[in-house]
């Protein structure tokens, strides 16, 4: 007979085994839909106005600030900056090919004087899945983060680009879908970004902010693998507040920002 121990062992293993299918099949199943209805639209333009007349009107002698991206940017919280209007146009899950494809659709309309940019991780984190492309993953993310900068200041935008964040612990469920690569073009694409940094465009270096020792998003800003906690936010909105606290009226007028801060920095949240 089974002694009492081996029983409880047993029930624990079952017990522990139903989880973790438990986990994997809610993580399939959320895949899935985000996969489905990336079919259905795949840059997801019908997720905010798609007439300018819907767009609202600038308000009085405010700048307008759109924050544009992934998921790290649509989970943002809005910063407190007085004489600023902000506007979130984060979509998670999306490839930087996906939010140039729908710059013209979600931030043109709203003709902003700044734009944050955060895009990046989701192409990246492909190069677990797809070892070989890995190259060409990193050099299509450069192109589509240089396009996508050209064109807001063909615009008259002044630009924050922020360095990639860091990831997060890898959880077991991701274990099997994860690679040390894939940190490692991280930092290769965040040089790319410092490199840049030109008349009207910024590099806010979120990296920085956010990495601990290890190479990791630091563990009291961390929320899951690729995004941040509320403390995060707080962190990095504080030192987006003092960044803005240093931006001159004239400068920001004609689309065009003071550069003589020490550290640019950034991001925000829909109004």
């Amino acid at each position: 007979m089974l002694s009492k121990l081996t029983i409880l062992l047993l029930t624990t293993l079952l017990a522990a085994s139903l989880l973790l299918c438990f986990a994997l099949f809610k993580q399939a199943r959320q895949f899935y839909l985000q996969l489905n209805a990336t079919q259905l639209d795949p840059i997801g333009v019908s997720l905010f106005p798609a007439t300018p007349a819907l767009y609202p009107e600038k308000k009085r002698k405010a700048q307008r600030i759109v924050f544009f991206g992934d998921s790290r940017i649509e989970q943002w919280t809005q910063p407190d900056l007085t004489g600023y209007e902000l506007f979130n146009r984060g979509i998670g899950g999306q490839t930087s090919t996906q939010i140039l494809m729908r710059y013209d659709a979600h931030v043109r309309p709203l003709a902003p004087d700044i734009i944050l940019i955060q895009a990046g991780i989701n192409d990246l984190k492909t190069i677990a899945l797809f070892p070989e492309q890995r190259d060409k993953i990193l050099t299509d993310l450069q192109k589509n983060l240089a396009a996508l900068t050209q064109r807001a200041v063909d615009q008259g935008i002044t630009v924050l680009l922020t360095t990639i964040f860091p990831a997060g612990k890898v959880p077991l469920a991701r274990k099997l879908f994860w690679s040390k690569d894939v940190e490692a073009a991280i930092v290769k694409a965040n040089t790319f970004i410092s490199s840049l940094q030109a008349k009207n465009i910024l590099v806010f270096d979120a990296y920085s902010i956010l990495v601990g020792e290890d190479g990791k998003i630091r563990p009291q800003y961390s929320r899951d693998l690729l995004h941040l906690n509320q403390e995060g936010y707080k962190v990095l909105n504080r030192e987006l507040g003092q960044f803005i606290a240093n931006l001159s009226v004239d400068d920001t007028a004609p689309h065009r920002m003071n550069t003589s801060s020490t550290r640019p920095n950034a991001q925000s949240r829909t109004p």
